[in-house]
């Protein structure tokens, strides 16, 4: 029996949030795209899947627009235009200093955008299948990866094989291609578990989006279309597993004494989804023939709601290097090519993963004196013009040596 062989110039094993869009935005550069999933396409679109939403910042949203995201996305992108940091405790209520962000300081973009994980799934394949250079294959998976000298020849469960020039790991954090490369990691876990659920809200959110740090991790509040919020809430693992164990009334309780009721009467809808907490971070990034992106190379705390962003950092600054690559005639599996995508990128990483490391640790407490220093850190940067703007920029996405796509260019 013959088998299967696809070839392309490049194969991505993952067809998730990273997988995907680079795919795109490599397609868009000219390049061949084949993206191997395990996952079944339904299955990862389907309301019960994932519950999680996504703060896209507006350098994100600019290359969804640039490579044929967005348009399959109407109705669904609700604006961030207000971020309101605050600390407290529950049923305390929240400190007096606090911090706001107001997007209009920096112009006339939101912040960002909030989008629910199973829709920005669902646009990212229909925007596949418009891309004639991209081939999903799904479900299925790569079983073993053959880096030759001038190729790479990944073999799949059904036994079919792909050949392209260069392999992109975007299959999360286990990442099995990163494994079976070699490539270690390094990281901690922060006993904590992030809960995640959707609440109804009487009165209208505006767009505003609530960071409140409880002794227990921070409780976000992020707005959704309509009058809908999705909760980001953290706990110590044992108080996690309690609080997931309750009824749906005593859930409701727990969560009301947290949200309070600056929206109204709000109520739980829908599931309940937990995920443990920790930091990964890949010692490299490359190897000859193979690159990591997204969580494959990096996973952080979602304190800061900068876990997708960093993965679509990567894959801009990743397109752009190899496509730049292809255009000059150089073998764009190079070790030397791709070397200078992990100059661009894990420096950055890096650096923004032990920030908001850092962060979680000095605001998960309930340390008198730590209380008080963050309190006053937080109302002295609200104070402060140019720095509260250099955060908000920061939170956007736009500082720094960005990648075109970054900037709404073309790749």
């Amino acid at each position: 029996m013959t088998k299967v062989v696809h070839e392309s110039d490049v194969l991505i094993v993952g067809g998730g949030l990273a997988g995907l869009p680079l795919a795109l935005a490599l397609a868009q550069g000219g390049l061949s795209v084949t993206a191997v999933d395990a996952q079944d396409p339904a299955r990862v679109t389907d309301a019960g899947f994932d519950g999680r939403v996504s703060a896209i910042a507006f350098a994100s949203c600019r290359m969804f627009e640039r490579i044929g995201v967005t348009k399959y996305l109407d109705g669904q992108m609700q604006p961030i235009n207000d971020i309101i940091v605050s600390d407290g405790r529950v049923r305390e209520g929240a400190s007096p200093l606090f911090l706001h962000f107001d997007h209009t300081e920096i112009g006339d973009e939101p912040l960002g955008h909030l989008i629910e994980n199973r829709h920005t799934r669902i646009a990212l394949q229909k925007a596949v299948d418009a891309e004639p250079l991209v081939r999903l294959i799904a479900p299925n998976a790569v079983r073993h990866v053959e880096y030759g000298s001038a190729r790479v020849t990944a073999t799949l469960s059904d036994g079919s094989l792909v050949h392209a020039k260069l392999c992109f790991a975007a299959d999360g954090r286990p990442s099995p291609t990163r494994e079976a490369a070699g490539i270690r990691t390094i990281g901690w876990d922060y006993g904590q578990t992030g809960i995640v659920t959707t609440v109804e809200h009487e009165l209208p959110h505006e767009g505003v989006a609530q960071e409140y740090f409880l002794p227990g991790g921070p409780f976000a509040i992020l707005p959704m279309v309509g009058n809908r919020a999705s909760l980001v809430w953290t706990e110590k693992n044992d108080m996690a597993k309690a609080i997931l164990a309750l009824d749906d009334k005593a859930f409701a309780d727990e969560i009301r004494a947290r949200f309070g009721d600056y929206l109204g009467q709000c109520r739980p809808v829908g599931p309940r989804w937990s995920y443990p907490l920790n930091l990964q971070l890949a010692r490299e990034y490359v190897r000859p023939r193979l690159a990591l992106v997204g969580d494959a190379a990096h996973g952080v705390h979602p304190i800061a709601g900068q876990g997708l962003n960093l993965g679509l950092r990567d894959v801009a600054a990743a397109a752009e290097v190899v496509v730049d690559a292809a255009r000059l005639g150089l073998d764009i599996g190079a070790l030397d090519v791709l070397e200078r995508y992990q100059r661009w990128r894990r420096f950055d990483n890096t650096a923004l993963s032990l920030m908001m490391d850092g962060l979680n640790r000095l605001f998960s407490n309930d340390i008198g004196p730590l209380r008080l220093a963050r309190d006053l850190g937080l109302g002295l940067v609200n104070e402060i013009g140019p720095l509260r703007r250099l955060f908000m920029r920061h939170a956007g996405g736009v500082i720094g040596d960005l990648p075109r796509l970054l900037r709404g260019e073309a790749v």
